[in-house]
C-alpha cells in the first residue's frame, strides 16, 4: 500500500479539465471527467507527451502528439500508435483536497 499525497485543491482541476503534477519522482496526471477525478502517469507512453496538453473525451484522454486516447480506469490505450498502458493511481476527495495514493 503506498501513501497519500495532497495534489491540489478540487478548484483546480474542474470538471472537463487536466492537470498534471509532480511529487518526487512520480509525475501525475488527474482528469475530472463529469465530476469524477481519475488519476494516471502524465507522461504518453508511446513518445514521452505531456497528456495534460491532451484532450479529455468520454472515451478517455487523447495524447497531444500521435492522438492515441488512454481510458482513465484502467490505463489501456484504445487506439494506436500507443501499445503500453498507463499507470493508474487510486484518488480520493478530502475537504476540497485531492489526494493520490503513490
Amino acid at each position: 500500500m503506498g501513501k497519500w499525497v495532497k495534489a491540489c485543491s478540487i478548484d483546480q482541476v474542474s470538471s472537463g479539465q487536466l492537470y498534471g503534477f509532480h511529487h518526487n519522482d512520480k509525475q501525475i496526471l488527474l482528469a475530472n471527467r463529469d465530476g469524477k477525478v481519475y488519476a494516471t502517469d502524465l507522461i504518453c507512453t508511446h513518445a514521452e507527451a505531456d497528456l495534460s496538453n491532451g484532450m479529455l473525451s468520454e472515451e478517455g484522454v487523447r495524447c497531444p502528439l500521435h492522438l492515441s486516447v488512454f481510458n482513465l480506469e484502467t490505463g489501456m490505450p484504445q487506439n494506436p500508435p500507443a501499445e503500453k498502458p498507463l499507470r493508474t493511481y487510486n484518488v480520493k476527495i478530502d475537504q476540497n483536497e485531492i489526494y493520490v495514493e503513490v
